[in-house]
């Protein structure tokens, strides 16, 4: 009876310790994980028979076009023109955007084309990809850009993965606007701080978020990523360590020192005579 008592204990402290661990892994992207597609102003626009699946949302503005001929895919959103889902989803996007912006990162040529990244953090300034961005292994990717351009035509433009590597582990912090050239394949969540314009069948696997600015669609494959190592999650920094403050140590002056000893002598000699006596 002791033992399973014991045994029941150590279950409830290890469910324990499983609650209280999880809200420290908070999604990133919080409610925006559900959106394929959101912009903010003046709207976010379709032309041609784009398939999107996920919510389609702007806010503040509450004008979306091109829907149809575009489709959202029976079962995977809704349209949200201005309402309270569309705003929420605006709120956790910078939330999102600004943790991106925050991380440490390693600085890489602007020019992705050629390049095989592992997982880690990157900022390659003024981006721009002709040819193919090697995404190689699983793991967290963070590109941040001050911008990101494309290369148009079939074949020109393509991030391709690699060794495990999953489209929802891949992330696009973009500091000003992203121009996805036509027939581009691109993987990954891109967060823009303005606008992101999606060229004519180009594909996205992931999301496209502008926090300020319109969504441009025209005839595209656009899906919302689901999977990955770690889908949707950063591990925040740990706190930095405060620094060490030297406490100066109080010290004695010679004529102190030679007091002090010469009072410890004579308390030592009259507890011998105490002794004695």
């Amino acid at each position: 009876m002791y033992r399973r008592k014991l045994s029941l204990l150590a279950s409830a402290g290890i469910a324990a310790l499983v609650l209280v661990s999880t809200p420290a892994r908070a999604q990133l992207l919080g409610t925006a994980s559900d959106f394929a597609v959101l912009g903010a102003t003046p709207n976010v626009t379709n032309t041609g028979a784009s398939v999107v699946s996920g919510n389609v949302g702007v806010w503040p503005a509450a004008s979306i076009t091109g829907f149809p001929p575009g489709i959202i895919v029976p079962g995977t959103g809704f349209l949200h023109m201005g309402d309270v889902i569309a705003q929420q989803a605006q709120t956790d996007t910078t939330a999102a955007y600004l943790n991106l912006a925050g991380l440490v990162s390693a600085p890489i040529l602007p020019a992705l084309g050629g390049q095989i990244l592992t997982p880690g953090v990157y900022n390659a300034g003024a981006a721009n990809l002709t040819g193919t961005l090697t995404i190689n292994g699983p793991g967290l990717y963070v590109i941040q850009a001050t911008s990101l351009t494309t290369a148009s035509g079939p074949g020109a433009s393509i991030v391709s993965l690699i060794g495990g590597a999953t489209a929802c582990d891949i992330w696009w912090q973009i500091g000003s606007s992203a121009a996805i050239g036509t027939f581009s394949a691109m993987q990954g969540n891109i967060l823009a701080l303005t606008s992101i314009t999606i060229g004519t069948s180009a594909s996205l696997q992931g999301r496209a978020l502008a926090r300020n600015g319109t969504v441009t669609l025209d005839t595209n494959n656009i899906t919302a990523c689901s999977g990955g190592t770690a889908p949707g999650y950063i591990v925040p920094a740990a706190a930095p360590i405060p620094p060490a403050v030297n406490v100066p140590i109080p010290t004695l002056s010679e004529w102190a020192m030679i007091l002090l000893a010469a009072l410890m002598a004579v308390a030592g000699f009259a507890a011998m005579r105490r002794n004695r006596s």
